[in-house]
């Protein structure tokens, strides 16, 4: 009998848990229409080779931003470029400091405000930039390469509106 109650009670248990289900196909459907899932599902396939293709230059994503921005806007400030970034103050810092000490940039006094530093991309920061630039601008082509060029202007506009 006792055989007979434990085999009734495993069956009893077993009947009693909810059957298991299996996916063969992930349905990401509700993601695919946000904005933001489309957004860093783009930006994530893009920076992967970004880091692996600059990488050669020692720029990680944000070097390449800050470098990028001193290089087209020689004598920026630090302030300016932490609010056109949106970086933070002390991240900046080090940032600086690390570029400087790479004689990738230089600081000069501001022309207008004695209290401020303009930053100024070196010969060698400069050079850098522009092999740099044209890698990253490359391998966006390659990336979006299912793309027209009228569609990436566009796309590149879209996007802007969001954040500028």
């Amino acid at each position: 009998m006792r055989l007979a109650s434990a085999k009734t009670t495993r069956q009893q248990a077993s009947a009693a848990k909810p059957s298991v289900v299996c996916v063969d196909q992930v349905d990401t459907t509700y993601l695919q229409t946000l904005m933001g899932y489309n957004a860093r599902r783009a930006a994530l396939s893009i920076i992967e080779l970004f880091l692996e293709r600059l990488a050669t230059y020692g720029l990680k994503p944000v070097d390449f931003s800050v470098m990028s921005t001193i290089q087209h806007n020689p004598g920026v400030t630090s302030r300016q470029l932490c609010a056109t970034l949106n970086l933070l103050p002390p991240n900046l810092v080090g940032l600086i400091q690390s570029l400087e000490s790479r004689g990738l940039i230089e600081r000069k006094p501001h022309p207008h405000d004695g209290r401020a530093v303009g930053l100024h991309a070196t010969p060698k920061g400069q050079a850098l930039m522009v092999q740099a630039e044209q890698t990253a601008s490359d391998l966006e082509i390659e990336k979006t390469a299912k793309l027209t060029p009228a569609q990436r202007k566009t796309l590149l506009a879209l996007l802007q509106k969001i954040y500028l």
